[in-house]
């Protein structure tokens, strides 16, 4: 795992995963790329707030200043459960009153909406974006997977959006698999990789931006790129609830 802000079990079980699986470090990059092109989109288009679950520490590229060299008026809200990661983002955004660091599990999503912090800095009657980036694989409950990801999804007023990437099993052999997830059980917690089908239902109901469920990295690339959908991975997709976006 590149860079300072990262723990020593976080190095150790990624050094473990890139012997079973030697692309992690480039799906792990390709996926925080993914992420920022499409916070630039939703901006861009007319969306200025966030709820970002599952942030981790802060890095580069990060949600708010994505969103505020599309516009000034972006409004953030990060969650997340790691009390290390909350303190360290804290500190960081201390100086930012238009983004708020907020303690919330994404198993208990109807706290995240109401906690008094989103509810100040989020405007439900507006559209905005509910993110979901390489979280809900930690889910291993197929069912509560998705009834968490509805209940976000129902909170989205016309014209908001559903922005989530999610490990791809695609052609990876289940001995392979099974290892992973091993891994990660022993070391960081459960791991649930998902076919395409189940992915994709997390966006029922809404609009999938083009070009759909596709790789991350294959998700309106800043260059030319072709690769193998089939491969496992990491999928990306942005949903929009069908209406007028805007402020």
């Amino acid at each position: 795992m590149a860079g300072k802000d990262n723990f020593a079990s976080d190095r150790e079980a990624a050094e473990k995963i890139m012997k079973v699986l030697p692309g992690v470090r480039q799906v792990a990059r390709e996926n925080r790329a993914f992420l920022g092109r499409a916070v630039r989109f939703l901006a861009e288009r007319g969306i200025h707030q966030f709820i970002d679950i599952g942030t981790g520490l802060p890095t580069r590229e990060n949600v708010h200043q994505v969103a505020l060299g599309a516009t000034r008026d972006a409004r953030v809200v990060y969650v997340d459960n790691d009390p290390i990661v909350l303190v360290h983002a804290r500190a960081l955004l201390a100086d930012n009153p238009r983004t708020s660091v907020i303690n919330g599990d994404l198993r208990d999503p109807k706290s995240i909406i109401e906690h008094p912090e989103t509810q100040a800095q989020i405007d439900f009657g507006r559209p905005f974006a509910v993110i979901l980036c390489a979280i809900v694989h930690f889910v291993d409950d197929d069912t509560e997977a998705a009834s968490i990801v509805a209940h976000l999804r129902d909170t989205l007023p016309a014209g908001g959006a559903l922005v989530l990437s999610h490990g791809f099993k695609g052609e990876l052999n289940d001995e392979t698999l099974a290892e992973a997830e091993g891994i990660y059980a022993r070391t960081k917690g459960a791991l649930k990789v998902r076919d395409r089908s189940t992915i994709r239902d997390y966006f029922s109901g809404l609009e999938l931006v083009e070009p759909g469920l596709v790789h991350a990295g294959s998700w309106r690339p800043d260059h030319d790129l072709e690769e193998d959908q089939s491969a496992p991975g990491v999928l990306g997709g942005v949903g929009l609830v069908p209406g007028r976006a805007g402020r």
